[in-house]
């Protein structure tokens, strides 16, 4: 039966939408996948390249390690140091899947599942208001987090930026493992507390590593990251406690806990109590990374990646391995702090407080009469030197208003010993405050390799930025007297010869005569022996061995022992009357131990770029600055100073003035005073270590006003007798009492067994036990 004209007509009509519908649907696709072609093909912008893929960049913190692998600080924009998967607790794993992307595992990159369940949520959002949450993987939100996207975007843009996300996480899936992108992902996420990525915040929140982090810590990380300073633990526990159980409630849903831990974990608290923002001010050896900044921002300047590009210190991710020791680092640092705060500082108060006379323009010590001129000289110039008197003169204020402003009182926070102090005081008043404070350095080194094992550059680095080991050059004293005597034993002297002491005068020009001041009048008049006089400092015997051996040579001998600071040629050089770094004085002294060859001291070993390749290695220089025989007479020389002379209170035991010690292994040492008490030095050497320390106050003028108090054996030698009793204590560390100084291969034909007078020892005679 023929079909009617009105059903032909229905049926065409079918079709024709039919047809209609497929086409349409067709050009959908053809759209979408010329859209995506378009995006891959950068026709709405850059997309992340192959290599890019493979090597996204992400700032990196560069770390600082210890030779004993701590890590002892970062250089950072973002505080952000990556970890591998292998690194990260199962914890933190299984509570990013069941809260972020529970079907992880079976997607790539893009979930079709969440997608509908994005669609109905928005729906349902425009019907009732309620929100469902998205639908973004965490490969999806890796891609957003490695590339981000432009701020401010419209509606389009927004689109644009996230079927890019769509792509990009396509390209990952395919580069990277699933372990690789959970990893990439917990690096990459900010955390708050100016910590970028998990290891940076498990250090912060919980003075923890990502690979120990238990449940309630990991779902706390997890929870953290949707909004940081929203959830908070710092600033908004309750909210920061109720997302935390919010994730935990969903990794019992998806069996990543059982019921019963879900119940007991959710009521323990949240624990704030390691929490601490990590940043360049704190940590270990603060003066030391300030050093090291330095150094390596000028490292970096000359090193290039393989694109071309310098190194950058603060995003690179370096990996810098250092020689320093922590536990040595440490017990250096507690010595300081020890000897200055519980004894020599109050002492350093007592001292200008007894007498009203003085404590008018404490702690200045001027011999001219117009004290109080120098004194307002000293303060009107450190007030220049300070960031409000900058501020003051740049703002256009005229002198006599910033005197005014100064002397104006004002709420502050000052150090102390005891904690910081909240008072109120005049800036001028603060500035006095702090010229009262004793400062020190501290510098340790090994003889053979150079590696610096502990660098104390002052009391504290937040309140005094100078650097007392490599920055600042003090008069030396008395410790420059072991460069001379080394000159005379390289040209045939021994710790026995003599020197008459008597005061030597040394013509300078027709109107100039050098005559050395002495305080040792015990043996005045006698002949006496280099190891007596320089055991007892004595100034006359250096008096006439400097005019045996003239400037010129010592200076030669002192560059040879990698001295670099200026050294003017007089003859006042043979008592110390000259300036140099501690690192110097250490480095130098280091030779004698060295069986005399100088090795420069060095302060990291090597360098690894953030994907752990070494791309840098350190080896001291070295040279040979003396025979071994002189190096070896040398030590045997030193040793008299612990023994008998400036430096036996080492060897003393407690009484109700002196700290014990009581140190009766073999020690090589010197010390050294300034004029009027400026400075306090002591150079100690062990078999394996050698150490100096030096004490001051900022201003040369600020000192102790009596010998007795300011001599380096009071100032400077109980720290190095403090720090040496930690090291040897340490079993953790190989430093032995009965440790002795090698001989040189070659015996040596001198005898030091001589007394005061430089006569030997035989057997009907005993010598005084004093010496």
């Amino acid at each position: 039966m023929e079909e009617t004209a009105e059903i032909k007509k229905k049926k065409r009509r079918r079709l024709s939408y039919i047809g209609k519908f497929w086409i349409f649907f067709g050009i959908l696709v053809l759209s979408v996948i010329i859209l995506f072609y378009g995006i891959s093909a950068e026709w709405f912008g850059d997309m992340p390249s192959f290599k890019e893929l493979e090597n996204p960049e992400t700032s990196q913190a560069t770390e600082v390690y210890s030779a004993d692998g701590v890590l002892l600080g970062t250089y950072f924009i973002e505080n952000r140091s990556n970890v591998d998967y292998k690194h990260l607790s199962q914890n933190l794993v299984n509570a990013l899947i069941a809260t972020e992307d529970i079907r992880f595992e079976e997607h790539s990159g893009i979930d079709g599942v969440a997608l509908v369940r994005v669609a109905y949520g928005v729906a349902r959002y425009i019907a009732t208001g309620e929100n469902k949450g998205g639908g973004s993987t965490i490969t999806q939100q890796l891609a957003k987090n490695l590339f981000p996207r432009m701020k401010n975007p419209n509606a389009i843009d927004l689109i644009i930026a996230k079927l890019k996300e769509w792509v990009t996480a396509i390209k990952l899936e395919k580069n990277y493992t699933k372990e690789e992108i959970i990893a990439m992902y917990l690096n990459t996420v900010a955390y708050g507390s100016n910590s970028f990525g998990i290891k940076a915040a498990s250090r912060t929140f919980f003075s923890s590593t990502p690979d120990s982090l238990n449940i309630q810590q990991a779902a706390l990380m997890v929870g953290v990251v949707n909004a940081p300073t929203y959830y908070s633990p710092v600033r908004n526990p309750k909210r920061s406690l109720k997302r935390r159980n919010l994730v935990l409630s969903q990794m019992k849903r998806y069996g990543f806990i059982s019921e019963q831990v879900y119940d007991s974990v959710s009521k323990i608290p949240l624990d704030m109590s390691k929490f601490g923002v990590f940043d360049h001010t704190q940590g270990q050896a603060r003066y030391f990374r300030e050093f090291l900044r330095s150094e390596l921002k000028a490292w970096c300047k000359k090193n290039f990646k393989a694109d071309g590009k310098p190194y950058d210190l603060y995003q690179d991710g370096l990996k810098i391995y250092t020689t320093i020791d922590s536990r040595m680092q440490q017990h250096a640092e507690d010595a300081v702090k020890e000897y200055l705060s519980k004894y020599l500082q109050p002492l350093f108060y007592k001292h200008w407080s007894d007498t009203p006379e003085h404590a008018k323009h404490a702690p200045f010590d001027f011999e001219s009469d117009s004290v109080e001129v120098e004194v307002k000289k000293i303060m009107i110039q450190t007030m220049k030197r300070t960031e409000r008197y900058r501020k003051l003169r740049n703002a256009g204020k005229p002198m006599d208003s910033i005197e005014m402003i100064f002397d104006t009182p004002v709420p502050m926070k000052l150090f102390s010993w005891n904690g910081e102090i909240d008072t109120i005081l005049s800036p001028m008043d603060s500035i006095r405050y702090y010229k009262f404070f004793l400062h020190s350095g501290l510098m340790s080194m090994e003889p053979n390799t150079g590696h610096v094992k502990a660098y104390v550059g002052g009391i504290d680095y937040n309140t005094f930025k100078y650097d007392h080991v490599t920055q600042g050059a003090r008069q030396v004293g008395s410790t420059f007297k072991p460069f001379l005597y080394t000159l005379a034993m390289q040209e045939g002297e021994t710790p026995c010869s003599t020197r008459p002491n008597i005061q030597p005068m040394i013509r300078i020009d027709k109107n100039t005569v050098w005559k050395p001041k002495n305080t040792d009048r015990e043996t005045q008049g006698k002949e006496i022996s280099l190891q007596y006089a320089l055991a007892k400092s004595n100034n006359w015997i250096s008096g006439w061995l400097i005019k045996d051996f003239p400037p010129a040579a010592v200076i030669k001998m002192a560059r040879n022992m990698g001295v670099k600071s200026p050294i003017p040629a007089v003859y006042s050089i043979a008592l110390g009357a000259c300036e140099l770094k501690l690192s110097e004085m250490v480095g130098a002294m280091n030779t004698f131990p060295g069986k005399g060859v100088y090795v420069e001291p060095i302060f990291i070993t090597h360098i690894k770029d953030k994907n752990g390749n070494t791309i840098a290695n350190f080896a001291p220089e070295k040279n040979e600055a003396m025979n071994e025989r002189t190096a070896y007479l040398m030590l045997e020389l030193m040793k008299g100073v612990v023994k008998y002379g400036t430096g036996r209170r080492l060897s003393w035991s407690d009484t109700a003035k002196v700290k014990k010690y009581e140190f009766y292994n073999t020690i090589a040492g010197k010390t050294g005073t300034t004029n009027n008490q400026s400075d306090g030095w002591f150079m100690g050497i062990i078999p394996n270590l050698t150490t100096g320390v030096w004490v001051g106050c900022e201003e040369r003028h600020a000192r102790f006003r009596t010998i007795t108090l300011g001599q380096g054996s009071n100032m400077a030698l109980p720290i190095w007798g403090i720090y040496m009793n930690k090291v040897y204590d340490d079993p953790r560390l190989s430093y032995f009492r009965s440790a002795e100084f090698e001989p040189p291969f070659k015996e040596i034909q001198n005898r030091f067994d001589c007394d005061k007078f430089g006569k030997f020892k035989n057997e009907e005679e005993e010598f005084d036990d004093e010496f």
